[in-house]
């Protein structure tokens, strides 16, 4: 059975696929200052409504158990995806036991993003043509006016899962389509949707004993998590598609955005991502947190996961940008992860 490693590389195609890959992108390199401002908006007042919510529901609400439900729920989906979905399924970053690929498959779906075949299917398309035609959500589709680009960010963000066109599984995800347990888990979606939502308003209710309990374990465990895990998704391809420093040479607009690191488990790190897509871990200076890439080596560390990509100080400098657009750093090689 071909595995992804086997039919991903550094820009991921299809099996038998030689067609060159795109290099324009259809954005520009440069940004105005209204430009800057819009982006701005679109960044900040989703995030800040979100949290003026919490002091003003705490105590009428949400309490400790249910920020505890919120957080270990959100972290346990958002690696999931990020280790499981896309390290793992999509780009091959690692190899893994049979019961390690099982539960991160598992636990990719319970991020609510959509059945495992599909997120990546998409997302090797994504990579295939990226910020260039054919890209299923590049924000610069409609152009870099300021018009085109508010449009361009909204279908990168939200809209362009509404596309009646569909990314082929058989082209993109041929070794998943194979495999009978990964593609009967991407067949239960709904399953591991109803038992990510259940959880929190289960556990909230037998621990208070109240049907209040289980309510606001729902509402914080389950809705606010879900829709709070799936904007930070999102954002990695509007945002870090839109704006970010980028000290590694790629052919797209990929960008790294520091403050959603955390909250992206290590995903928005993303300019080294798209310059190295195989790459175990994605923050790979001095200081850029990658929860990911910690927990990845702790699977080979417990003999889970093996021949994982780390990269090596030589592979990380050969994919520095010359131009200009990011100081050369301290590099924290796989040895420090």
């Amino acid at each position: 059975m071909a595995t992804s490693s086997d039919v991903i590389d550094d820009a991921p195609r299809a099996d038998g696929d030689d067609a060159p890959l795109p290099a324009a992108t259809l954005g520009g390199e440069k940004k105005g200052s209204l430009e800057q401002i819009t982006l701005l908006l679109f960044i900040a007042v989703p995030f800040l409504a979100l949290l003026a919510a919490v002091p003003l529901a705490w105590g009428r609400g949400l309490s400790w158990l249910d920020v505890g439900l919120l957080v270990f729920f959100y972290y346990l989906g958002c690696h999931g995806v990020t280790i499981g979905y896309h390290r793992y399924f999509t780009h091959g970053s690692f190899k893994a036991k049979r019961p390690l690929r099982i539960a991160i498959a598992i636990a990719g779906s319970m991020a609510v993003e959509g059945p495992l075949v599909r997120w990546v299917a998409d997302h090797r398309k994504h990579h295939r043509f990226s910020d260039a035609e054919g890209d299923p959500h590049s924000p610069w589709r409609y152009g870099e006016t300021i018009p085109a680009l508010m449009k361009g960010l909204w279908w990168a963000h939200i809209g362009w899962m509404f596309d009646e066109e569909r990314t082929s599984q058989e082209k993109y995800a041929p070794d998943l389509v194979k495999d009978p347990v990964i593609r009967a888990i991407s067949r239960q979606f709904i399953l591991w949707t109803v038992l990510s939502l259940a959880l929190p308003a289960l556990i909230g209710g037998l621990v208070t004993m109240s049907w209040w309990g289980a309510f606001t374990g729902f509402f914080w465990g389950s809705l606010v998590r879900v829709a709070l895990l799936h904007h930070v998704t999102w954002s990695i391809n509007s945002i870090c598609h839109a704006v970010g420093k980028r000290p590694f040479k790629s052919r797209d607009r990929s960008g790294n955005v520091w403050w959603l690191a955390v909250l992206s488990c290590g995903e928005s790190w993303h300019n080294l991502h798209h310059s190295d897509p195989t790459s175990a871990r994605h923050g790979v200076d001095r200081g850029q947190l990658d929860s990911s890439a910690r927990i990845i080596r702790w699977f080979e560390q417990l003999g889970w996961a093996y021949d994982v990509r780390w990269p090596s100080r030589s592979r990380i400098d050969s994919r520095r940008s010359d131009d200009g657009n990011g100081s050369r750093r301290e590099t924290e090689t796989a040895e420090a992860a």
